[in-house]
Order: C-alpha cells, then structure tokens, then sequence
C-alpha cells in the first residue's frame, strides 16, 4: 500500500488537475514559437510544450484561453512596451513508487517559478543590456529522499520546501550580438551540458546530469541553488558557438560533494552570495548544423564541454593517516584531495520531420561524461532517448518519449565497500551502477497548460546499497515510479 501523502499543496494539487480533466481535450490554437533550450538555436523538433528542467524556455501562456481573466487591467502589453516582461510556471505532480524502494508511498510537491525580464534599453537608453531574475516557491515532499532512496531523483523539482531567489543577473550583448557578458548570480544547468530533446523528462538527471550534481560541492550551481558568477559567450556565426563560466565553486557553503538537504538548508533563501570559496570553471563548444530554413537536412548539434573544480575534497576511501575509513582505528576524516574535473559531449539530432511541418517529428539524444578524479562518487555517466512530437493525428502538439540514463560510482566509492566488508566482517552488498528507465507522454490540453503521465523504473537504487528498513540488510529493491505533473504557463 501506498504511504499517505505529506503535503500541504495536496488539495491545491488536486484541485488543479481536477480541473485540467474536462471531457474532451480542448486543441490548441495558433503554433508556440520556439528558441532552444539552453540559449541555443532551436534543433530539436521534439522540444517540449512545457518543461520542469531549468534550461527551458517559457513557450505559450494560458492568457488568451482565460478570456477576461487573462489580463483583466490589460498591464502587459503597457509594461513590455516599457520593456518590463513577467511570466509564472506553476508545476504541481505527483509520484508514488507501488513497487521497489527503502519503502512504498506516494506524495505531492509543486513549484511556481516567477520570472522577470527588464530591457535596459526601453527602460533607460543602455544599448545590448538586459536584467533577469528568477524565483521559486517550492512546496512538498520528495519521493526519492523519503521512498526510493535513489541517486537519480525521480523529480527535478524535488527540493526543500522554501521560497527562494534562484539567478538574478545582467546580461551584455557586444558586437552585434556576437559576444555575450552575464555576471550576476547564475546556474550552470541552464546553459551547460544542456540537451533540448531531454527537456521532455521528469527525471532530474536529464536537466542537470548526476555526475556533476553529485560530484560538485552542494550539487554544483543548479537548481535549486545558483552562484556569484561571470559567464562569457562568443557567437561567431556559421553554427559555431563558445561559452565558459566562472562560479563560486559552493552556492550554499556546505563543503562537501552532492545535492544533499543540509546544503540546502544552509542557503534557505537563494541570498548567501557566496563569493570566496575555491571556483569553479565550465566551458563548452557547440557546432549546430542544418539550422537555416532553407536546409535541406535535418538540424542536431554536436557539443564538447567540461568542468574543473579547484577545491579540496575528502577522499572516499583513505583516511588523513593513510589507513581505510572502514579500518576501526581510523580518523573518519577523508584524505585531502586537489580538485574534481570532468568531461562530457552531447549529441542532439532530429531523425524525423513530419512534411510540411517545423516542428513535429522525431528526435535523437545522447550524453556522455566521464571524471577521472579520485573525488568523484560518480566517475562515468551515459543517457540517451527518443522524444516524438505530433506522434498522434490531431494531437500535433503532444510529445512521446522515451529515455535511459545510467551512473558508474568511482573505483575508490566501491573499494571503501570491499574494505568495510573485509576490515568490520560486515555482511554488506557493494555498489556499483544505477539506472533509470523513463517513459512518458505531454498533452497539451490548452496551449499553457499541460498534462504529463510518467512511469520510470529505477535499476539498483542508491547503486546497489543496502535497505536500511531490511533487518537482513539486503539490497534496496527495483523501483516502479508512476506519476502525473500538471504545467501551467502564463
């Protein structure tokens, strides 16, 4: 049986999607016009109506299907021609694992994600210059900290409950557009190791992959933390585009690798600003081809980026004396170690396009990194999916997909088992990888306004620990996630 859900957004959950359930699916009217997720030209056919991931664009408002209620004092067209622009994305889900876990239950969480746009150049004559800020309000409880007990969190909006400044920056265009300056608080997520085909996922490791999330100090700077940062892009034209960024390598100061809550608490409001910890520098080069309207094949992109992390990190298996942490006469303190770095492509390719059409058809995404550092828990990762957008005749808005993402923890992550089992005669399963498989199908009911069911199934939760629930200490087992997110844009 399923736990009872912890959750005050539960009744407005519900509400919400009561609602969104009328007897027929109303279609849609008029065609999202789209950019591509990650501040890159649009290649993928199969972009989603609506997307939780923080690289995203806002598409389509539900403003025109609310009539007189849309706008009813009719601001928004007065403050964007001043060069104000707002829009809110409301996300309310609900996940349950019936199968597999630490244990069973379900449970609902929601978001509202505000966002503010100021065009410097309306508002006060500065050429090129623009301000955003984006914030959140976050509600609930999260499936794989309190259930699954997973690496690869079932929800990217599984956070803390917390209202909280997500970026807030200024954004420089020079020479026609060509090169970019943003300094301000930023995330990487939104710019980096960004695939526009896995915006469709709800698994958080197709936003911001789980090798960075969990080898970073405090999850890196993703949602739902960001950092001081200065982040550079050079555009030069015929497809080619350069960006790297510099952070404060730990957004909430918890001095220790992965997105755990404790981080989370130690910067509850998104204002800590830390600016003198040890940095953090990503970089990547994109190629996107077959991008112009007139190109007679199909568009993808071909990107190669990394990460170097100058800080110190405890190792996974030695103590400061050189002795095993499993070893009883241990310290419990890891050994220092320099820096943590990381490499990783991205593949993104339309395979298909419907005839006549720019925007239904199928695509293609793959993933790789690889960290050889001694202080990453994760050390190799692998996803890939298939998304189809139109797959249905009259539901030429929806998107159908399907995803794998896959973690290897690190050589010393899995030797610190071997060492324990062999040093205290503990019993104990050694970990190794985790897997999850994805599938799930947005309806567009109102453009603005989406339903999204989702099923994963989770391979070897945690990598393969041990259930701490289990009085045998036996692994935790397979996971079956099922799901339903509502997306309102407006």
């Amino acid at each position: 049986m399923f736990a009872r859900p912890h959750s005050g957004a539960l009744s407005g959950a519900l509400v919400l999607m009561a609602l969104a359930c009328p007897p027929a699916l109303a279609q849609p009217t008029g065609r999202p016009v789209y950019e591509g997720a990650g501040g890159d030209p649009r290649i993928s056919v199969s972009q989603p109506e609506s997307t939780s991931q923080a690289s995203g664009g806002y598409v389509r408002s539900i403003e025109p299907s609310l009539g007189p209620l849309g706008d009813p004092f009719g601001l928004r067209p007065l403050l964007k021609q001043r060069g104000i622009e707002y829009s809110l994305t409301y996300i309310a889900e609900t996940l349950g694992n019936p199968v597999g876990g630490l244990r069973q239950g379900a449970i609902v969480e929601d978001r509202l994600n505000l966002r503010l746009n100021l065009d410097l150049q309306r508002l006060a004559g500065w050429d090129g210059a623009t301000v955003h800020a984006n914030a959140y309000f976050i509600h609930g409880t999260g499936l794989s900290r309190y259930y699954v007990g997973n690496l690869l969190a079932t929800s990217v909006i599984e956070a803390l409950p917390s209202s909280r400044l997500y970026v807030l920056w200024l954004d420089q265009q020079l020479f026609d557009g060509r090169l970019g300056i943003r300094v301000g608080q930023q995330a990487a997520d939104t710019e980096f190791f960004v695939s526009q085909t896995a915006t469709l996922f709800v698994n958080s490791t197709f936003g911001w992959p789980a090798i960075t999330g969990l080898d970073l100090p405090s999850g890196g700077p993703a949602y739902p933390l960001a950092a001081p940062a200065i982040r550079a892009k050079y555009v030069p034209g015929n497809g080619f585009s350069l960006q790297a960024g510099l952070y404060d390598g730990d957004p909430a100061g918890a001095n220790r690798p992965g997105d755990d809550p404790e981080a989370q608490r130690l910067d509850r409001t998104g204002t800590n600003f830390r600016t003198r910890d040890p940095a953090l520098v990503v970089a990547e080069a994109t190629y996107a081809f077959n991008t112009e309207k007139d190109a007679k094949s199909l568009p993808g992109d071909i990107t190669l980026g990394g990460w170097q992390h100058f800080g110190r990190f405890e190792s996974l298996r030695i103590d400061q004396t050189g002795l095993p942490l499993a070893d009883p006469n241990a310290t419990g303190i890891g050994r220092k170690l320099r820096g943590n770095a990381g490499i990783y492509a991205i593949y993104d390719q339309t395979l298909y396009r419907e005839s006549g059409k720019d925007d239904e058809g199928l695509g293609f995404f793959v993933r790789a990194a690889w960290s050889p550092t001694r202080s990453s828990l994760v050390s190799a990762y692998l996803d890939t999916g298939l998304a189809y957008k139109g797959l249905f005749e009259g539901r030429d808005d929806d998107t159908a997909g399907l995803s794998l993402a896959y973690v290897r923890l690190s050589d010393d992550a899995r030797r610190s088992d071997i060492d324990t089992i062999v040093l205290t005669g503990t019993a104990m399963p050694r970990r190794r990888a985790e897997t999850v498989i994805e599938a799930t199908y947005q309806a567009v009911v109102v453009p603005g306004f989406t339903l999204q069911p989702d099923v994963q199934l989770i391979l070897h939760p945690g990598g393969g620990i041990a259930n701490p629930r289990d009085p045998e200490g036996r692994r935790v087992r397979n996971a079956a996630v099922l799901g339903l997110r509502a997306t309102v844009q407006y």
